[in-house]
């Protein structure tokens, strides 16, 4: 029978590393104290056999980059069609966390732009102007928006930086993981955080990623919006999702006809936008759930399994986008991304703890902590730090943060949109564009300073050589 298996064996084998790497996670002290991510696991067993063992059946990682592709999208869609509970919220704290979100990214894009334009002028004049955006691309958005947009640098004549792009998103993992266990450990020892706070990283089902024989994990009930009988709950979330991605493709594919009466610039665009699909996506989405509510028809929308779907859509980009990287291209770039990644994460670290401790007036380690693992991996990596310090999420943190991100996702379009324009400028043989992009950065950490001293009030140069300041002991309710 002539079908078409490829797309099929490739997920096949992602599973099979996904369950490889739950059974790992769920019998190997190492994986269960730091945390790591099944997912992340699955993917650097995946990463041997795509490089070393699949090519000798003639198995690429073409299908796996389409998968972070479409994940990614998905992902995205599911996460937005949520209605989610009306709750008050804390506006000076969500704004709090949305500051010290905004002002990673925009260091992290600073900071690795100053470095790129170092190699360029010293001992890597050839190098890619834009690398240095690959800190908050893998960092602080995701190895799939690092994909989409080192795709998008590849179709215009940059080879190899799709995978550089995955390559900062596994390493964001890794530091996520592991330096996010070592705060908590170190907090734990200078008394950032006390001893019955630490409750959540004692539990089997957290370490272990798996619950045992007879135990319920923790969560709310799920309910059915749909009749069984009629369609199932799941497929009928499905549907949501996966029209509304229908939707994105049909607006990016006018606009790609729209732009073609501009020319060739305008046709150069066209290209360029599929690498932020994500983003178009993203809005299509909003509109949809925006079009629910005016009908009335919200309460139709299953929360929690839109979740599932973004969880599955995760675990399977993620695994997916470390799989996908290519150690040939490793090997032309290693130098940049070790300088790179290692400064940038360091001063991620850095920065970010000195200043949560002044800006944040309650449960500063909680929002903290959370952060951190959002802006070096994604939010189920800072939801898996938080849940050790609040295993029920009991406190504001994960919840301001929900409100923060969408105020963030905002802020940082142009961050996106401008991610082009190095590009366009290194086609020319110009490093013009570069330091324009780099002046846009430095507006973004002016203006975060700026406001980490209206919001940081009397501590705001409070004991600067100090990493942490002392916190009133607030107990979880």
């Amino acid at each position: 029978m002539n079908f078409h298996w490829t797309f099929i064996i490739d997920l096949g084998i992602i599973s099979i590393a996904l369950l490889a790497g739950t059974l790992i996670r769920s019998k190997v002290k190492f994986f269960q104290n730091y945390l790591i991510p099944n997912s992340l696991t699955a993917g650097f067993i995946l990463l041997i056999f795509y490089n070393w063992i699949g090519p000798l059946w003639g198995w690429t990682t073409g299908s796996l980059e389409n998968m972070v592709f479409h994940f990614l999208n998905i992902s995205f869609i599911a996460m937005i069609l949520r209605v989610g509970k009306k709750v008050e919220s804390n506006k000076k704290a969500v704004f709090s966390m949305a500051t010290s979100l905004v002002a990673q990214y925009g260091l992290q894009c600073f900071v690795g732009t100053i470095l790129t334009l170092i190699m360029i002028h010293t001992f890597l004049p050839a190098l890619f102007p834009g690398f240095g955006l690959f800190a908050t691309l893998g960092f602080s958005l995701g190895p799939g928006q690092a994909f989409a947009i080192g795709s998008g640098w590849e179709s215009m004549g940059f080879d190899g930086l799709a995978s550089v792009g995955l390559t900062f998103g596994a390493l964001g993992f890794l530091l996520a993981c592991f330096g996010g266990i070592f705060l908590i450990n170190f907090g734990l020892r200078k008394k950032w955080i006390y001893p019955e706070q630490m409750s959540g990283l004692d539990k089997v089902s957290v370490r272990a990623g798996v619950v045992r024989r007879g135990e319920d994990m923790p969560g709310e009930e799920v309910k059915n919006r749909t009749s069984t009988e009629a369609i199932d709950p799941l497929s009928f979330n499905a549907a949501m999702i996966l029209g509304t991605y229908l939707l994105s493709y049909l607006l990016l594919r006018l606009l790609n006809w729209l732009l073609a009466y501009a020319g060739p610039l305008g046709a150069e665009l066209a290209v360029n936008l599929w690498g932020i699909m994500f983003i178009f996506s993203a809005i299509v989405a909003m509109v949809v759930k925006k079009i629910l509510v005016i009908l009335n028809m919200e309460y139709i929308v299953d929360d929690q399994r839109l979740t599932r779907v973004a969880g599955f859509s995760v675990d399977f980009m993620v695994a997916a986008s470390v799989g996908a990287i290519s150690i040939a291209v490793l090997k032309d770039y290693w130098l940049p991304i070790l300088i790179v990644a290692g400064i940038s994460g360091l001063i991620t670290i850095i920065t970010h703890i000195w200043l949560s401790s002044r800006i944040f007036e309650d449960h500063s380690f909680y929002r903290a902590i959370l952060i951190y693992g959002c802006v070096t991996g994604t939010l189920p990596t800072g939801l898996a730090l938080l849940r050790i310090i609040d295993p029920e999420f009991e406190t504001p943190a994960s919840k301001d943060y929900m409100y923060a991100s969408g105020m963030v996702f905002l802020m940082v379009i142009p961050i996106i949109v401008t991610a082009n324009m190095p590009a366009y400028g290194a086609l020319k043989g110009s490093l013009v564009q570069t330091y324009i992009v780099l002046g846009i950065y430095a507006f973004y950490v002016v203006l975060c300073f700026i406001l980490y001293l209206v919001l940081s009030g009397k501590n705001r140069f409070n004991r600067p050589a100090d990493l942490w300041l002392p916190q009133k002991h607030l107990k979880v309710k």
